[in-house]
């Protein structure tokens, strides 16, 4: 280094205290909203093929299919048997919706959260509270990974809403941020099976919704 080459100070980072505002937000369906939870019995027999390890299926028996067993599998449920919808459907929707904007999903991981209103028992998922009453059976058919045809029973509710609780972080967001990427949730992803932002299909226009009311805003402290 030349004698007369001085070094850099270094460089001091201000990091500043999280800033975490939460919306009140209603939403109503404008679509029906259609569940599928991966059920204990389903888990259950991926445990056995896995305990058991490479065993041969010749002559195994097929068992006979339970519709309705399956229909109550697909349902979220809280403590008290109530019905809800994972956190993290609204949180990954948002997350994917900023792809619209242009604001990188990866930082959006880091600004926008949904809190639950109770979880469900049997795994711990976060659930926020579904209101639109008792769920119709719906049997449709759909192709699996192998690309086999098979019969699916999900849950299906025609009118449905929920009140969301939407943790932000203020110094990435404003309050018409979080409201427009809401609303654009409702109108161009959606939520559930059948939605607009499917990973494997186009959907089925399941899972819409729109914005009700004016929403309330609560400041979190640290």
């Amino acid at each position: 280094m030349a004698a007369n080459e001085k070094k850099s100070p270094e460089e001091l980072v201000t990091v500043s205290p999280p800033k975490m505002h939460v919306l009140h937000q209603t939403i109503v369906g404008t679509a029906p909203y259609c569940q599928l939870r991966f059920g204990e019995k389903a888990r259950n027999q991926m445990r056995k093929k896995h305990e058991e390890g490479s065993t041969s299926k010749k002559g195994s028996k097929k068992e006979a299919r339970n519709f309705e067993a399956d229909f109550e599998q697909s349902l979220h449920r809280g403590p008290k048997g109530e019905y809800g919808i994972p956190a993290a459907a609204f949180r990954a929707a948002a997350v994917s919706a900023c792809r619209i904007v242009n604001f990188k999903m990866t930082l959006a991981k880091l600004g926008l959260f949904i809190e639950a209103d109770f979880f469900d028992p049997r795994d711990g998922t976060p659930l926020v509270a579904l209101k639109g009453g008792k769920p119709d059976m719906s049997v449709l058919p759909v192709r699996n990974a192998t690309g086999v045809a098979d019969l699916r029973a999900r849950a299906m509710w025609q009118q449905w809403s929920v009140n969301l609780r939407i943790r932000y972080d203020a110094d990435m967001f404003r309050l018409e941020d979080v409201v427009n990427l809401l609303s654009r949730i409702g109108a161009q992803v959606g939520i559930g099976e059948g939605r607009a932002d499917s990973k494997k299909s186009t959907g089925m226009g399941w899972g819409s919704f729109r914005l009700e009311g004016d929403g309330k805003v609560e400041v979190v402290k640290f």
